[in-house]
Order: C-alpha cells, then structure tokens, then sequence
C-alpha cells in the first residue's frame, strides 16, 4: 500500500454522519472539478460548494490532489454500481450487454462531468485513471467468462473482448450521452447489440 493510499484509508468515515459529510465533499468535488477543471479549483471552492468548514476537508482529504484521486475512485464505484443494479434481471450475456449499455449512457447524461473529470485524470493521476479502467476490465473479463462457461457466447479472448466492449461503451456514451442526447438509449444499445452480435459481415 502506498503512502497515500495509506493515509486515506486511515481517514476512511467511522460514522454514517462522517460518510454523509464525506460524500458531500465528492459531490462537490465532481461539480467543481467537472466545471472549472482540476488546475482551476482550490480547496476553498469544493468547501464552499458543500457548505463545509475548510478545517473540516482535512478530516478526509490531506489535498486536493488526494480528493482528486478518491473521486475518480468514487465515480468508477458509482458506475459499476449502476450498471449492476440495471443488468442484476438479464436473462443471458448479450441481454447484460444491452442492459448495461443503456445504463452507460443514462449514467453520463446525468453525470456530465463524468468525461472531463476522467479525461483530465490521465494527465494530473495517470495511475487512478488507468485503475478507473483496469476495475472495469476486471469485472467484464469475469463476466465474459462465466458466459462462455454457459454456453451464451462463442469461445475467444475474454481480455481483448473486454477492452474492446468497455471501449465501445465510452465512446457511445460520449457520443450519446454527453454530445447528442437526442436518441434513447435503448435505440442506441440496439443497434450497438446487433453489430456485437451479427458482426459486420454482409
């Protein structure tokens, strides 16, 4: 573990009113941060948003470069988790891939600062942005492959297959979710579907 990892976890909430309080610093943090960007916001501005005392931020944060980090953590978590939720009834693979493609896209319209937040993370923690995507990959190689164990997919390399779906999955979400919100997502996710599934072959 390292030295920052070590002290944020030593400042983790040992009460439901320090997560409470926590969680409002993140959900100010993700609106200062996704408006004005990571170099543009101070401490003082993510206190102001969440109508906390500044002496209360090092309760949980040593900088703002450590509630950066536990940010990007914190919007990777909130987005598997909304998936999970919206996949939990699919009746086989491809259905889960519908399932959470729409939840992608419903996710990044109504977090719009999803993109510049992760976007920038590449360049001021390369490490935390590489971890946002590498969890993501964890997961869907796993799932990949207990559905090629059960017959709903034909066998291949769960590793290149999750790539390539989470790569998908960001851009549409770009595409649709932040740029052009006209479609719905359904409409979105079907057509994605039937190219995962048929291909592009004639």
């Amino acid at each position: 573990m390292s030295t920052l990892q070590k002290a944020s976890a030593s400042k983790n909430p040992k009460t439901a009113r320090g997560q409470r309080t926590r969680n409002k610093l993140l959900d100010a943090a993700e609106i200062a941060f996704g408006e004005e960007g990571f170099h543009a916001t101070s401490i003082g501005d993510i206190t102001g948003r969440a109508q906390v005392a500044l002496g209360t931020f090092y309760v949980y944060f040593d900088s703002k470069d450590e509630i950066f980090r536990a940010l990007v953590a914190h919007m990777g978590h909130m987005v598997r988790s909304w998936i999970a939720e919206r996949v939990a009834g699919a009746t086989d693979r491809l259905d889960a891939e519908f399932k959470g493609l729409v939840a992608y896209i419903e996710f990044a319209r109504a977090h719009r600062n999803l993109y510049r937040i992760i976007e920038e993370a590449q360049f001021v923690a390369p490490d935390a942005y590489k971890a946002h995507y590498e969890r993501f990959a964890e997961g869907y190689q796993r799932n990949l492959r207990e559905a090629e164990e059960r017959g709903e997919l034909r066998s291949g390399d769960a590793d290149t297959r999750a790539w390539a779906l989470i790569g998908m999955s960001v851009f549409l979400g770009l595409k649709f979710g932040i740029w052009d919100t006209e479609r719905s997502p359904e409409a979105i996710a079907r057509d994605a579907i039937d190219m995962i599934s048929g291909g592009l072959k004639p």
